[in-house]
């Protein structure tokens, strides 16, 4: 507990208390908004960012790290409890409630099991498609606000046709201050980082409502939060309900173990030391629950928070704890300071949050860098955008875990020549090169395994097919190999006894993997090689093995 604070110094409180006051003028503003989003009241918001950060305060590792509502889980769980709720299950904070404590659990349990590992499974060009599937949902969905029109309730493709057509009908007023405060967060963030834009534009467009008394022209304010402080709200549901909760709550932990991973990696509090993803999924899993109990919902790292703490010169969680007291006391003494807020300049701030997340630049660097990974970003984006958010979610996860798949079964196995007057093996690359007459070295660079051993042997029969002269000594290059297992060892042992029939003798060199070496050993594949057969370069192979020209 309390690991940020070991060291403390008192030099450092300065810096904690000015970067936990810009820590709550960006956090308040974009909680208030992030509960709407998730389709809870807006206290709710405020309540979840104090049990996120007290949390991981007491609970984390990372001196920066920000926890709290979050825009990119909120939709993803809003749309499945939205679901649920209507078809007359138990009511809707209700479900979000345990979605959230659901959450937390599971974030803890991968915590204790040293699971920070999962957030790897998940690749970068199918994270940036659901990104921009989320990215698509929150903006489409704030659109009505900032229009002044009805929102269309359901899925995400109708709900744009039903506002094309509603947008004849838009507010004036409300497009501007929506407008308006989309603009002046950018400029912020854009040329003064420092400067919570948001705060800036909500407080701009109440002074408008107050000042040109717009609510009287059909522009919704917000209203007045409750003037309290969190209290325990946490209610029960059937077990039904709670297993059907579970894949939902399932998705938004691994959600949240990837954008913890990649905060904690944008700001290590100590870039020579590793940092503890495991122990800080615990933690951020502590506040879910944490936040369940105050009757909020789930909460996740934040990038642009744990920036603007990082940015402002935070030195440890004190930062969290001074943002949290600051929220707190808005939420007691300045609640009535949001009876004016147009709902339309909330709207600005989760379209804000929308752009952000939307990641053209990554997109387009990896349009450039050709390949078919490019697809994976568009595949992920679809799924999200056509079908319900968390089964779009998930079939982005499972295509990541597919794609991974392929990768490790076709791997780039190939013959390899020899650059002139070296002893180096290479792939063919259009430069000079020169062969050994009867001799095929052969390299697949991969783990041999189910996944593609019979791809492999496939690969091994093509090259001594298409070899300019028949082959008398075959020599696996096996720098590449760095694990075996039991179906691949079989298939390969097989293939070299086959080859062994033919007359044509079969080395092994470069397995230098204390991994690869056990598991080779221990499979059977290092006896199907035979002693005097493994070597520790292709050119000693040569030597023993090979013709008298090339000794």
């Amino acid at each position: 507990m309390l690991a940020t604070l070991r060291g403390f110094r008192p030099a450092w409180l300065p810096n904690d208390l000015i970067a936990g006051a810009m820590l709550a003028a960006i956090a308040i503003p974009e909680q208030i908004a992030t509960a709407r989003l998730a389709g809870m009241p807006p206290q709710t918001g405020l309540y979840a960012f104090a049990a996120g950060s007290i949390a991981f305060a007491l609970f984390g590792s990372n001196r920066y790290l920000s926890v709290g509502a979050d825009s990119t889980i909120a939709p993803i769980f809003a749309g499945s409890i939205a679901a649920l709720a209507v078809a007359g299950s138990a009511p809707y904070p209700a479900l979000v409630g345990v979605t959230a404590l659901l959450t937390g659990l599971t974030l803890a349990v991968a915590g204790v099991l040293r699971a920070g590992w999962i957030a790897d499974l998940l690749s970068i060009p199918v994270t940036i498609g659901f990104l921009a599937g989320i990215a698509a949902h929150i903006a489409i969905g704030q659109l009505p606000l900032v229009l002044g029109v009805p929102a269309t309730p359901g899925p995400l493709l109708p709900a744009l046709v039903a506002l094309a057509r509603n947008a004849a009908h838009a507010n004036v007023a409300s497009l501007l201050i929506g407008c308006g405060v989309l603009a002046v967060t950018l400029a912020a963030e854009r040329f003064a980082p420092r400067l919570p834009g948001a705060l800036l534009g909500l407080v701009a467009a109440s002074v408008a409502v107050v000042a040109l008394h717009l609510d009287e022209h059909g522009v919704a304010v917000l209203g007045a939060l409750p003037a309290a402080l969190p209290r325990i709200a946490f209610s029960f549901v059937s077990v039904r309900d709670a297993l059907q909760l579970g894949p939902v709550a399932l998705i938004v932990a691994l959600v949240c173990m990837l954008q913890t991973s990649v905060v904690l990696r944008s700001f290590p509090s100590n870039p020579e030391a590793p940092e503890d993803p495991s122990g800080d999924f615990a933690a951020v899993g502590l506040g879910s629950i944490a936040a369940a109990l105050l009757g909020a919902f789930a909460v996740n790292a934040s990038p642009p928070r744990t920036a603007i703490a990082a940015t402002s010169g935070s030195r440890s969680q004190l930062t969290g704890v001074v943002a949290v007291v600051l929220v707190l006391l808005v939420a007691v003494f300045g609640a009535h300071l949001t009876a004016d807020l147009p709902l339309a300049a909330l709207g600005g701030v989760l379209i804000f949050v929308a752009v952000r997340i939307f990641r053209v630049g990554d997109m387009l660097r990896i349009a450039r860098l050709g390949g078919d990974e490019v697809w994976l970003v568009v595949a992920g984006a679809l799924l999200v955008i056509v079908l319900p958010i968390e089964t779009g979610m998930l079939l982005a996860i499972v295509l990541s875990l597919v794609h991974g798949i392929y990768i490790v079964a076709r791997p780039p196995s190939t013959a390899l020549v020899r650059v002139p007057g070296t002893t180096i093996w290479w792939p063919p690359d259009g430069t000079p090169s020169e062969r050994v007459p009867g001799v095929l070295v052969f390299a697949p660079a991969a783990p041999i395994t189910f996944t593609n051993g019979h791809y492999i042997v496939e690969r091994l029969r093509a090259s001594i097919a298409a070899a300019p002269e028949p082959v008398r000594l075959l020599v696996i290059e096996g720098s590449g190999i760095i694990d075996v297992d039991y179906t691949g060892a079989n298939l390969l042992s097989a293939e070299i006894e086959a080859l062994r029939g033919r007359g044509i003798a079969v080395a092994l060199a470069r397995v230098s993997g204390e991994r690869a070496q056990d598991a080779a050993a221990r499979t059977g594949l290092l006896a199907a090689f035979g002693p005097g057969h493994e070597f520790r370069s292709v050119h000693e192979a040569l030597e023993a093995l090979g013709p008298p020209a090339t000794s």
